[in-house]
């Protein structure tokens, strides 16, 4: 069983148990995560597109660690002219893994508070 589910604008094809590296995300080590913008499944025999996602299926995952990429050095030079400049940049990613791929869970359905019977209006003084 696999699904394409998209995490912070780009997607990724993930089966379970499967680790990987998403775009930073708001988690320390150990949360769980659920995405719910699942654009298609297949379980084995049959496939499963959504329009645009599919309804009441969600990829569930554990956040194992916050980490940076290799570093990117960016040099730029003009010759003659004395001028060179050298950057570096880490993207922040967030490392993964895909627990189980299935149906939604209904929340529990919180109960509505009843509105206070309003108390006899006031009498017209006349």
């Amino acid at each position: 069983m696999y699904a394409i589910v998209e995490i912070a604008g780009k997607q990724y094809k993930v089966s379970q148990d499967d680790t990987l590296y998403v775009p930073r995300q708001k988690a320390q080590a150990n949360d769980k995560l659920s995405f719910d913008k699942v654009l298609l499944v297949h379980d084995g025999t049959s496939v499963s597109v959504g329009t645009p996602t599919v309804e009441g299926i969600t990829v569930d995952a554990t956040v194992l660690d916050q980490v940076k990429a290799d570093k990117v050095l960016v040099f730029k030079k003009k010759r003659r002219k004395r001028y060179k400049v050298k950057n570096g940049h880490r993207q922040p990613y967030t490392q993964i893994k895909i627990d189980a791929i299935g149906k939604a869970k209904k929340a529990a359905a919180k109960k509505k508070a009843e509105p206070k019977a309003e108390e006899a209006a006031p009498a017209d003084a006349e």
